[in-house]
């Protein structure tokens, strides 16, 4: 029981915390062989092509009943700065039936090409049709809600300079609704961190799905059941060549502000997750695929069996609570974590919890104890809520479930 206990409680920990420190020690220890240390390490390119120098493309925008806001996602298209001559625009329509097609259409005098599926079959089938007609060396795929600056398609492109480079993902920064950029999440900091690891170390594991890029050839064997972004990065590995994280390439969208519609999100993206890696099991053949393999078990299998750990080290330490004080205090531990994401809950429904700007200028103190009334409760609430989201998408999965179709997140 105790073996379990521990076995399961530092599982949890490697997930989080032990695959970022091995990628750390790795780090350093290549730049110590290219005698390196003392440099950023950065893997992505900071100085953008001209505009001889950059690649004819195709921008792949994907779109499901979206006559609200397509309009507006294709305007911010067309003021890119690339050039005109080397840039298409294509909206992949997944049979939408309002008025979404007919709006992409007044647009075709501005080389914006309207692709329609056959029938509706989900987003990556409507990618596929897409993928199909483009002229492109590089494929560049974007959501309608992601909001992108004039420079960011020279910026995501001009990483595809070094040959070995098979796809390149954004990072993703929230607006609130009066279109002003949101401070980032703890979490969000701490991926887009791991992000930077892995593009320095090898490779990246996974792809920001709301805007990325990726070589024509990596599409060829284009799956339509398949999640695009995750499948993208796979087919890379597969072609020898790795994804890679430009924090210059930064997509801007709006939080979904239902919790529920979240949770649902979440749920959807690990499931066709769990999909693709099913699919691609061969990938974890460290004799054939070498640190991509362990990358791979590390960031995705650990992180989607952290909610079997969980309730193991619940169900154990509560077996164990008589052997020593170490398991009792473990166990309160847990009951307080669990206790600050309900509270998190109470806070969002009740707002009874409010801080004045004063109040928080009084003395460091209260600064100090509004920050545990907030962050704590915040962080806790989000870490059940993805092992939660997680682990009703096992549900579905081992029930069959499988997620292709979508609808447009309300934001």
């Amino acid at each position: 029981m105790k073996i379990i206990f521990w076995s399961s409680l530092f599982m949890i920990f490697y997930a989080y915390f032990g695959y970022v420190i091995i990628l750390i020690v790795i780090d350093m220890y290549q730049r110590v062989q290219k005698g390196k240390i003392f440099l950023s390490g950065s893997t992505t390119t900071s100085q953008l092509l001209s505009d001889k120098e950059l690649p004819q493309i195709s921008f792949i925008i994907t779109a499901y009943n979206e006559e609200q806001r397509i309009a507006q996602k294709i305007e911010n298209s067309l003021e890119q700065t690339y050039p005109a001559e080397k840039l298409e625009v294509i909206v992949a329509s997944d049979c939408s039936t309002d008025q979404t097609d007919e709006i992409v259409r007044g647009y075709a005098s501005y080389n914006v090409k309207l692709i329609r599926a056959s029938e509706r079959k989900g987003k990556e089938n409507a990618q596929m049709y897409a993928v199909r007609a483009a002229l492109g060396t590089i494929l560049v795929f974007s959501d309608v809600a992601t909001i992108l600056k004039p420079d960011a398609l020279k910026q995501i492109v001009s990483n595809f300079e070094d040959p070995l480079v098979g796809c390149v993902s954004s990072e993703d920064r929230f607006i609130d609704s009066d279109g002003h950029v949101s401070g980032e999440g703890l979490y969000v900091k701490y991926e887009m961190f791991i992000r930077k690891l892995e593009s320095r170390v090898n490779t990246l594991v996974g792809l920001s799905g709301s805007f990325f890029a990726v070589r024509q050839d990596v599409c060829r064997d284009w799956a339509p059941d398949l999640q695009s972004d995750f499948n993208s990065l796979l087919n890379s590995v597969k072609l020898g060549m790795k994804g890679i994280s430009d924090p210059l390439s930064i997509g801007y969208y709006k939080n979904i502000a239902d919790e529920r519609k979240e949770f649902q999100r979440k749920v959807r993206t690990v499931l066709r997750g769990i999909t693709v890696l099913i699919r691609n099991r061969f990938l974890l053949n460290p004799r054939k695929y070498g640190l991509f393999s362990w990358q791979l078990m590390s960031h995705k299998i650990s992180r989607w069996l952290v909610p079997l750990f969980m309730i193991i080290v619940f169900a154990t330490n509560i077996a164990l609570l008589d052997n020593s004080v170490i398991y009792m205090t473990i166990f309160f531990l847990q009951i307080s974590f669990y206790a600050a994401a309900v509270f998190h809950v109470f806070q969002l429904k009740t707002s009874k919890v409010k801080w004045s700007k004063a109040e928080d200028n009084l003395n460091a103190f209260k600064t100090v104890i509004k920050s545990i009334f907030t962050q704590v409760p915040r962080i806790a609430y989000y870490f059940v809520s993805v092992n939660a989201s997680i682990l009703w998408a096992w549900i579905k999965f081992f029930y069959g479930e499988r997620a292709t179709l979508w609808d447009p997140s309300k934001r």
